[in-house]
């Protein structure tokens, strides 16, 4: 075997067992048997001469030529599919799939309207939506963007700020009537309160007041979940008082079914970004996608704009 066996094909099984670490997933993931991947990596190796992946019973890991060849394959394919993207986009409208990964609550209620009327204007683009709050490592599941809601550690992705989204304490109109309306923040220590476990420090509820002032009273109660549309759930059916984005729980203010508790004191908002992977940016299918979820976002209820780009605006 010579090095004319190094194929696009051999060397894309090679990339994603090294992100993936498991021949398993990779074959699922191509819907190929592991017996295939397992053959792509053997070929590949007999055509460099090295081995690229050290193997044991329980895990892979690449080689010290294994890292350096994979940094290398990942230039490779990226120009590859840019190259073959923009061939066909000078002839045909743009095609091909784009992989989505976004916080469970948000996709279901908002993003997936915004990808439905995104595929009616592009319609040869697939759209592989993930609907998962945990902060999956999109280069090892081989997604193209992710919309993360909350702060982001420095990370090595492209970060598109998008806006910020606000946030109100609501309740049901029949818990308020059994239970008082709280007039001030240091009432909620009474009250019932919905929590979030996967919200760092839930116990503590921090308001901003009409004056500017942060107030941070305690925030306690008997149920605690770990989905938005749970807590939104628990406070239709009269649970107790939460502090809400504003985009989950706006048709239900607007119609009643929830009331905004102390509605002169905001819960902090929170950033709304989009993060792309550098290699897929140039994409046009990526690019595109990414231009009309920043749009659409924008114009969900309670999705503001960053101060910056607030003020921008305003001198406009």
């Amino acid at each position: 075997m010579d090095r004319s066996d190094v194929t696009l094909e051999r060397m894309r099984s090679f990339v994603r067992v090294a992100e993936r670490g498991s021949l398993s997933a990779v074959a699922r993931e191509f819907g190929a048997g592991q017996s295939t991947i397992t053959r792509h990596l053997r070929e590949l190796e007999d055509a460099l001469g090295v081995a690229l992946i050290s193997r044991t019973t329980r895990r892979l890991a690449l080689t010290a030529e294994g890292l350096a060849y994979y940094e290398s394959s990942l230039r490779i394919l990226h120009l590859v599919e840019q190259a073959g993207a923009e061939a066909r986009d000078r002839r045909h409208a743009p095609s091909g799939t784009v992989r989505l990964s976004c916080t469970a609550a948000l996709g279901v209620l908002h993003v997936g309207a915004i990808v439905f009327a995104f595929q009616d204007r592009y319609p040869d683009i697939s759209v592989d939506l993930s609907l998962t709050d945990e902060r999956v490592d999109l280069v090892r599941e081989g997604m193209d963007l992710a919309i993360r809601l909350g702060p982001l550690a420095d990370s090595a992705l492209r970060l598109r700020a998008v806006g910020r989204s606000e946030r109100r304490l609501v309740a049901a109109p029949a818990y308020l009537a059994a239970r008082g309306r709280p007039l001030t923040p240091e009432d909620l220590a009474g009250h019932e309160g919905i929590r979030m476990t996967n919200v760092a420090g839930s116990g503590t509820l921090v308001l901003e007041g009409p004056d500017g002032g942060r107030h941070a009273v305690p925030f306690g109660g008997r149920l605690r979940v770990d989905h938005g549309l749970a807590a939104r759930a628990a406070v239709l059916a009269e649970r107790g008082i939460a502090p809400a984005h504003r985009w989950l729980v706006a048709d239900c203010l607007a119609d009643g079914r929830l009331e905004a508790v102390l509605p002169d004191y905001a819960v902090p908002s929170v950033p709304l970004s989009l993060l792309i992977v550098p290699e897929r940016a140039a994409i046009a299918r990526v690019r595109l996608l990414a231009d009309h979820l920043a749009a659409g976002l924008r114009a969900v209820p309670g999705i503001a704009p960053e101060p910056a780009t607030r003020a921008a605006l305003a001198q406009r």
